[in-house]
């Protein structure tokens, strides 16, 4: 079997001593002072900062930093363990991480495979920029295509007796080291227990169709009610279906010439790439979520 493996350029890493910092916390002043002059204090050099107040009196505070230190894996810890200090001062929900680090990504997909095919593409040509650990799925159908790219494939037949013990099958391939999930439109409901490993770190894709058009064959609902627009939505999984924070969405204008096919044909296109800008924005850390909301830095 070909093997196709991700290209990898040569040249030096200019992202090997980078760092992201992201805090939320309730609104005030001194905070930006506060972070800048501590970063300074240990050496770091700024190289991007965007903020976001809900409401400057009374609301949340949202922060991205990208910063540049010397040694930077060397001195991590210990600026973490500094910071804390910071932190604990404005009441803040905060995280560093290391750049060089790449994220982890599992995808979860059964046998619609457009979603999966856009990621691996765009994983292999450096924009996703990330390692795909695995693929999890309930059929065999795109195991030879994945394992073409020298990704591990992990096959877990889900039924309605076997529902339990197939997620503890999951939990146990998927593992403590993953840093976030995708639903590459995969057909099966995410239980509660499952969530609770992964808050905020499984990306879902569905169609915008909700609530209007619920259940099942929701582009022949939307062509019998003669829609004019279609689109997606890519949200974090919560135990609400389908009404967890919203990360993007993106729509597309359609006519009465548009049948059932060519609606399904659209959505497609729309969703993969919706689900790719997600998954892109969280190994990024753009993104910071309060409530069922999302604050996304792009």
């Amino acid at each position: 079997m070909e093997v196709h493996t991700k290209s990898v350029s040569l040249s030096e890493n200019p992202y090997k001593e980078r760092a992201r910092m992201l805090i939320s916390c309730p609104d005030g002043p001194g905070i930006v002072a506060a972070v800048s002059h501590f970063l300074h204090q240990h050496g770091a050099n700024i190289v991007q900062s965007d903020q976001y107040t809900m409401d400057p009196a009374g609301g949340m505070f949202f922060m991205r930093i990208e910063f540049d230190l010397v040694e930077l894996e060397q001195k991590l810890p210990g600026l973490e363990e500094q910071f804390k200090e910071v932190a604990s001062k404005f009441e803040m929900n905060w995280r560093i991480h290391n750049v060089n680090r790449k994220k982890k990504m599992a995808i979860f997909v059964s046998k619609e495979d457009h979603c999966l095919v856009e990621l691996i593409w765009q994983w292999q040509a450096g924009d996703l920029d990330g390692e795909i650990a695995m693929v999890v799925s309930n059929h065999p159908d795109m195991k030879e295509y994945v394992e073409s790219f020298g990704i591990p494939y992990h096959i877990i037949p889900v039924t309605a007796d076997t529902k339990k013990e197939a997620e503890l099958r999951q939990l146990e391939v998927v593992g403590n080291d993953i840093d976030v999930i995708i639903l590459a439109r995969y057909m099966q409901i995410i239980s509660p227990t499952f969530i609770q490993h992964y808050r905020n770190r499984i990306i879902n894709i569905h169609h915008s169709f909700l609530p209007a058009f619920v259940g099942g064959k929701p582009y022949a609902q939307a062509y019998q009610r003669g829609v004019k627009i279609i689109g997606a939505t890519a949200h974090y999984v919560t135990e609400e279906l389908d009404g967890g924070p919203i990360i993007e969405q993106d729509v597309q204008r359609v006519s009465h010439r548009d049948d059932v096919r060519e609606l399904k044909r659209i959505g497609r296109t729309i969703e993969r790439v919706v689900l790719a800008r997600a998954v892109k924005w969280h190994i990024e850390d753009r993104i910071l979520v309060h409530e069922n909301k999302t604050v996304v830095f792009n």
